[in-house]
């Protein structure tokens, strides 16, 4: 009885486990079973009946699900014009089975609504929920101070909470300044001072009144673009926010435990619906900055074409630079938003890190779906409702003189009302900023039309339209087979659904058309931009006065927002590396940079012509912040080094002199611009040989053994000696010679190669930029 009691237990006691066993794979297989969203690519179409390429993807799923029914309720959407494919829920198991199939190309995790706002951190590597990274190494950058010089700032954004954040750094020196609606305690342990200059403005703008002027005359942001490139760099967590729908998620900067230290010198002009930063009030803020003590300082302006040279006092930039890297000041400047044109890159001293903008592994598709029922995916930042079919209309001339019609995106204002209202109109532009999609846009609406479809080259700034007016950009080619469809039918309708997000594989990172490119215009010796960081489409806070703002969020573009990338990445390595030169931390991004984005993809420079991106498209590369905390080697310099390329540009004593404060007399003969320490080699007039000189210091381990590898560019030699670089408890730092040649017959353009360090574990890369000159040269001796 007890024996038969004893192996009941035993087979209950099985029993119970096998169930539980059962229920722990069941619960395993039903999460592993979830079906998300995928996009099944079947590339061509086989038939040109739309209903029988549709009906063939229902078959297809069909036969994968077993029934009619399950493929009904399965299917999300349907490609059958400009190409064959479907959108189904299915779960990892079936969309692995039907990818297996030999008439799908590919099949991909749909991530459409899934905007991740802290998209441009995880890019780069930067994962909060990563316990062992860059982020978490440095507690976020904690105890470091991000000075930005800008428009003001809001205080009550969520960006600036100091939830969790400590103590107020103890070298904080500087304070909060009231004004108009802000007070003192608008500051925190995060937002740590606030100040505002105005009086250069004044003196300059002697019709600005003050009273009537809708900015704030104290450190409270009106436009918003000083709180957006302040919280890119530094802002704090908020959990859930939201860009019209368009956006959620988490938003962070950077940086999110750093310091901010906030000086506005930049005024919104009312008359001309435009910002002014005088640069008296500029150099007076980087002054205060210099006093207050603020780690990194970072500068998303710029000036105009063509440049000062960097001693004239009127590049205010170049001379507050100057002095706050000598007081060990990291300085971040945007690079300018006036590409794809060559020479155009602004804040150019050595002394600078030049950010040029990338795009990010994002992009927004936005379905056009035109009466023939052909779907084109143009790109918008549109979150309103689905616009039904809708008449479409190109206006044009149709060979009456006596009335006006253009389809030209700035001239649809000369068109009758009548003519755009209740319509979707179709334009084309050859602008490259923004402002020929909102004009054309408020230029539609103001006729009473109720959308607009701009056609331009590929690649240029993607902004919403105020009131989430919808306004779509496509490139010339669909812009062209929508203008043929219209001219082919008499009543061309068409519908716009809102856009989606789509991040992650297989959008490709490229450098934004607008941003500013190389070679340097002042100094073609001296590479710029430094590095490129992400600038487009950008989630970060803003001011509730903002035209754009949703919920205090907007989205922008441009080198504004990829500069305080940088100045976040700085920051976090400050934190780790506190006793660096700004010289250390700019070779440190440079040297390890990636030359492909994280996915291994080569990047491709937007313009009217993509192509492969080179060093004067983005420096050193695209900024890997990981890599950077851990570079082996620096190219170090000081503000003795910065003297000796003033001396080497051609700068006389005495204007280099007033720069640095000190009385300052170049050596006879002049040393060699080639030789500055920078990490990067650009020869702009190479005719046969020239030598030049390198110094490398060991910031990894002691006993360290570093090899050479070059990749020289085409047609270039490239020589190094040594070939090996030995390291020890004596030897920290190691200079190196190289000589360089072509065998160029005529004048070229730049041809790219490398020069890396590698001890097997650190690649130390430099670009190498290398033109011929010999006509020029040939010249310059007769």
């Amino acid at each position: 009885m007890k024996q038969s009691s004893l192996l009941g237990m035993k087979n209950s006691r099985l029993i119970f486990a096998v169930v539980l066993n059962l229920i722990i794979v069941l619960n395993v297989a039903r999460a592993g079973a979830e079906s998300k969203v995928h996009i099944v690519y079947l590339g061509e179409k086989q038939h040109d009946d739309p209903k029988h390429v549709t009906e063939s993807h229902h078959q297809m799923l069909s036969s994968l699900l077993g029934s009619e029914m399950e493929a009904h309720d399965s299917m999300v959407h349907s490609y059958r014009h400009g190409f064959s494919g479907f959108a189904a829920k299915l779960t990892e198991s079936q969309a692995k089975k039907i990818a297996d199939s030999p008439d799908v190309i590919h099949v991909i995790p749909d991530r459409l609504y899934e905007l991740a706002t802290t998209r441009t951190w995880d890019y780069l590597g930067l994962s909060v929920g990563n316990p062992k990274n860059l982020l978490n190494d440095t507690n976020m950058g904690d105890q470091v101070i991000i000075g930005f010089i800008d428009s003001g700032v809001w205080p009550e954004s969520e960006s600036f909470n100091d939830n969790g954040v400590g103590p107020i750094p103890s070298h904080w020196k500087g304070g909060c300044e009231p004004g108009e609606n802000f007070i003192s305690t608008n500051c925190n342990r995060k937002l740590i001072g606030a100040k505002y200059f105005i009086n250069g403005f004044l003196a300059e703008n002697e019709g600005f009144n003050s009273t009537e002027s809708r900015d704030y005359i104290s450190a409270r942001d009106f436009i918003g673009h000083g709180t957006h490139v302040a919280s890119i760099a530094g802002g704090s967590f908020v959990p859930n926010t939201s860009y019209k729908g368009l956006a959620g998620g988490n938003l962070r900067g950077g940086a999110p435990r750093a310091r901010i230290a906030i000086y506005k010198a930049c005024w919104y002009v009312d008359q001309l619906g435009a910002v002014a930063c005088s640069s008296s009030d500029i150099l007076k803020a980087m002054d205060e900055a210099m006093h207050d003590g603020v780690d990194v300082l970072s500068l998303s302006l710029g000036a105009q074409l063509p440049l000062y040279p960097e001693t004239d006092l009127r590049d205010r930039i170049a001379t507050g630079a100057f002095h706050a890297v000598a007081k060990g000041i990291v300085v971040v400047c945007a690079g300018g938003n006036s590409g794809p044109a060559a020479q155009t890159v602004l804040n150019t001293a050595p002394w600078v890190i030049t950010v040029a903008a990338t795009t990010l592994d994002r992009s927004f598709p936005t379905p056009i779906t035109l009466g023939n029922n052909n779907v084109i995916l143009g790109q918008a930042l549109y979150t309103g409702p689905e616009l039904g079919f809708t008449s479409l209309v190109y206006p044009e001339n149709p060979g009456h003189n006596n009335v006006t019609f253009s389809g030209v995106c700035e001239r649809l204002n000369l068109n009758p009302n009548a003519t755009m209202r209740g319509k979707v109109v179709l334009c084309f532009t050859t602008e490259t900023l923004f402002t020929a999609v909102s004009r054309a846009a408020s230029y539609v609406k103001a006729a009473g039309g109720v959308g607009v479809i701009i056609a331009r080259n590929p690649g240029y700034n993607l902004t919403p339209c105020r009131d989430d007016f919808p306004c779509v950009a496509i490139d010339y080619e669909l812009g062209t087979d929508i203008l043929l469809y219209i001219r082919s039918t008499g009543s061309p309708v068409v519908k716009i659904q809102p856009s989606r997000t789509m991040v992650g594989q297989p959008v490709g990172t490229k450098v934004a058309t607008f941003s500013s490119r190389g070679p340097n215009s002042i100094s073609p010796a001296i590479l710029k931009p430094d590095i490129g960081a992400p600038g487009v489409s950008i989630l970060a806070a803003t001011s509730p006065d903002s035209n754009s703002s949703a919920g205090g969020f907007d989205i922008l573009a441009g080198t504004s927002m990829a500069a305080p990338v940088i100045s976040g990445v700085i920051a976090l390595l400050k934190a780790m590396h506190p006793d660096w030169s700004p010289a250390a931390f700019r070779s440190a991004i440079v040297t390890t940079a990636w030359r492909t984005d994280p996915f291994g993809e080569q990047i491709f420079a937007e313009g009217s012509s993509r192509k492969v991106a080179d060093p004067f498209d983005y420096g050193g590369g695209l900024v890997n912040p990981e890599k950077a905390a851990d570079p082996g080697l620096i190219y170090d310099m000081g503000p003795k080094d910065y003297i000796l390329y003033l001396c080497s540009a051609g700068y006389n004593d005495s204007s280099i002199s007033q720069l640095v404060g000190q009385v300052t007399v170049c050596s006879n003969p002049k040393p060699s611009v080639l030789d500055v320490n920078l990490p990067s080699i650009t020869i702009p007039n190479l005719k046969e040989e020239v030598n030049l000189t390198r110094t490398v210091t060991n910031v990894g381990p002691v006993e360290s053994v570093y090899k050479v590898i070059v990749e020289p560019p085409l047609g270039v030699r490239v020589v190094v000696t040594p070939e090996t670089l030995v390291f020890n408890s004596e030897t920290k730092s190691v200079s190196f010679s190289v000589r360089v040649s072509t065998t160029h017959k005529i004048n070229t353009g730049f041809y790219f190669g490398s020069l890396i360090w590698s001890d097997s574990v650190h690649n130390v890369t430099i670009p190498v930029s290398v033109r011929t000159q010999i006509l020029q040269n040939y010249y310059d001796e007769n």
